[in-house]
């Protein structure tokens, strides 16, 4: 089971220097990969009308995941970079193929892009996309990166993206891994129809419920989830144990990727998020 940092945005300030230290440390430490939550814009909440059920507020700073990992992408050597997740639907589908086509070959093919279809309309109506389609936009869009990155000439005709005789030059070497997230069920119809991977959050047993509901789907749609991933977010720890035993238990159950989160634990620094990190690692190395 590969072994991540999920970089701790909303707790460090939007801080550059902490951005660097945590990038580095994550390859020093032996984690195996970096992963960062994605928001455009933060909304206040108060006195809106559909009620924003998010977690994050205007106050949350968050880096741009594809500026962030270029970054860290030119200082570093063998750790990947995830996206976990971009909100793909309130985004051109070609700007994104191209952002993710160089991170990927610049970068040495260390990219995966998770995607999913988020909760902020705020952020929506902002980047002039519609949040009532989000959900049937997002299946389009898969098939259609998935052609840019692969096909020298692309001819696309869909609901929201058309393409005639096009491409995006230079292609990347592969067919980048598109993960999806979600709590729903429309979210594992689409992993197990379409996806390379699911990242999970909440409860390990309903994750584990949304992993059968994944590979039903599948099967369904005539597909084996050879070399499929399944990741895991742990959201909300105590303590360090909290986190260490989720792990173990995540591993128990068949999961491919865990993600170490520091967020929320009352750290009050770079420092003690980085001891965190290192503690974690030394006990999962064990």
């Amino acid at each position: 089971m590969q072994i991540g940092v999920v970089y701790p945005q909303i707790e460090l300030g939007g801080d550059p220097v902490a951005v660097k230290r945590i990038g580095l440390a994550t390859e020093e430490l032996g984690f195996d990969y970096l992963l960062a939550f994605d928001h455009v814009l933060g909304a206040e909440h108060a006195n809106r009308e559909p009620a924003l059920t998010g977690p994050y507020t205007d106050k949350d700073p968050f880096h741009d995941p594809f500026v962030l990992f270029a970054y860290l992408a030119g200082m570093t050597e063998r750790i990947n970079f995830a996206t976990g997740v971009l909100i793909l639907p309130q985004r051109q589908t070609a700007l994104v193929a191209k952002q993710a086509a160089d991170l990927d070959l610049m970068s040495g093919e260390r990219f995966r892009l998770g995607v999913g279809t988020g909760w902020n309309y705020v952020e929506y109506d902002a980047l002039g996309e519609s949040f009532a389609d989000r959900g049937p936009r997002l299946t389009e869009q898969i098939g259609f990166l998935r052609q840019l990155w692969t096909e020298p000439l692309v001819t696309f005709s869909g609901t929201y993206d058309a393409l005639e005789r096009g491409n995006i030059a230079p292609r990347p070497k592969r067919s980048i891994p598109i993960w999806l997230g979600g709590f729903s069920e429309p979210a594992f119809r689409r992993a197990g129809r379409l996806g390379d991977g699911f990242v999970f959050a909440g409860s390990i047993d309903r994750c584990v419920e949304g992993m059968a509901r994944i590979e039903t789907h599948a099967g369904e749609a005539g597909r084996e989830l050879v070399g499929f991933g399944n990741e895991y977010l742990k959201l909300g720890s105590k303590n360090t144990q909290e986190t260490i035993d989720a792990a173990n238990r995540w591993r128990e159950v068949g999961g491919t990727h865990f993600g170490v989160v520091s967020m929320g634990m009352g750290l009050d620094s770079t420092e003690a998020h980085l001891d965190f990190f290192a503690t974690v690692k030394a006990a999962l190395s064990d």
